[in-house]
């Protein structure tokens, strides 16, 4: 009876030891099997990334075979233009040889090179103050000195009065009652008048010029310029305004207040001016009430057209002597000197 119950509780046991492995190994079982059905779930971000880098790959695929083929037109053009200054090269090659061997083109060359030279010396000649214009004159006495002939706006003002018809009193009366063709070939008014020439032909070409004729009032040799600056570079002004000067005929008194009141006509003013006259004004802007003015009232006169000069003008005064008026080349030598111009009393032979 004994030995039964022995068996029996071994028997318990192991049936104890093979249930806890059999759950153990079930329980192992179902853990592995949880983990190896999980769903992984994709991120979206993070594929969106890798479709625009993918993109941006694509693009730079592309940018890359454009480059290789601008690359190659770039090429092919600069293998053109190589070919190109070869040619160009060897052109000029063959045409230095044949120059080198034909010494007559050369010396012709040479040739037309020295006539351009000699061309751009006598234009830079004219451009530099040579004459505008001839002027033909008896033998070396085509000098002034002391002028400056210069100036961009050159007025020349010309004393047309009575008194410019003769060098006395008594032959300017008689000469003003003579016909206008007597008249202007006074042999004064005749000297007056190639003075004029004269001046005409020193003129830079780069500058502009009037002529104004005046006595008791003043007004532009040439008719309808008043006011307006001619070319010296223009020969045909430059004859018009001679020609303009021959047929004017002297007459009446002196007015310089009017004469340098033709200033006024320019907008801009004049940077030197001539003045042709023989002596001092017989009159201001108005006639005189007397017919008879001492040297007192021409002096006031003088005094008067002065003040209302415009400053910063040289006055430049070419006097042709008249008697009676001594007074009236000190104070046009005073002129001079306060406006920075000259002051010459010419010979008879001048110009």
């Amino acid at each position: 009876m004994a030995r039964k119950r022995r068996n029996i509780a071994f028997s318990l046991s192991f049936l104890d030891i093979m249930a806890c492995g059999f759950g153990a190994v079930t329980l192992l079982f179902l853990i592995l099997r949880h983990n190896a059905v999980e769903i992984v779930t994709p991120d979206i971000k993070l594929a969106a990334e890798v479709d625009l880098l993918q993109m941006d790959i694509r693009e730079a695929e592309e940018d890359r075979v454009q480059l290789l083929n601008s690359i190659e037109k770039i090429q092919l053009e600069l293998a053109a233009a190589q070919g190109l200054s070869k040619r160009v090269i060897t052109d000029l090659e063959e045409q230095e040889r044949s120059i080198q061997s034909d010494p007559n083109d050369l010396d012709k060359l040479r040739l037309q090179v020295e006539q351009l030279e000699e061309e751009t010396a006598q234009m830079e000649e004219v451009e530099f103050g040579d004459k505008v214009r001839e002027f033909q004159g008896d033998g070396n006495r085509q000098y002034l000195t002391g002028l400056k002939l210069g100036g961009e706006r050159v007025l020349i003002l010309v004393d047309g009065s009575a008194s410019m018809l003769a060098d006395t009193v008594v032959n300017a009366v008689r000469r003003r009652n003579m016909e206008d063709e007597q008249k202007k070939q006074s042999p004064k008014w005749q000297w007056t008048l190639r003075t004029v020439e004269w001046l005409l032909a020193q003129l830079p070409p780069s500058s502009r010029f009037q002529v104004y004729m005046f006595n008791t009032e003043a007004s532009a040799a040439i008719a309808g310029t008043e006011g307006e600056w001619l070319d010296a570079a223009d020969s045909l002004a430059l004859e018009q305004a001679v020609a303009a000067t021959k047929q004017f005929s002297p007459g009446s008194g002196t007015s310089l207040s009017n004469a340098f009141g033709a200033i006024t006509d320019f907008e801009d003013r004049p940077d030197n001016l001539f003045l042709l006259t023989d002596g001092l004004p017989t009159q201001g802007k108005n006639p005189p009430k007397k017919y008879m003015v001492s040297g007192a009232q021409r002096r006031k006169h003088f005094a008067a057209a002065m003040a209302e000069f415009p400053p910063g003008v040289p006055i430049n005064t070419i006097l042709f002597p008249m008697e009676g008026d001594p007074e009236a080349a000190g104070l046009f030598w005073q002129t001079a000197l306060n406006t920075k111009g000259a002051f010459i009393a010419p010979s008879r032979d001048w110009p």
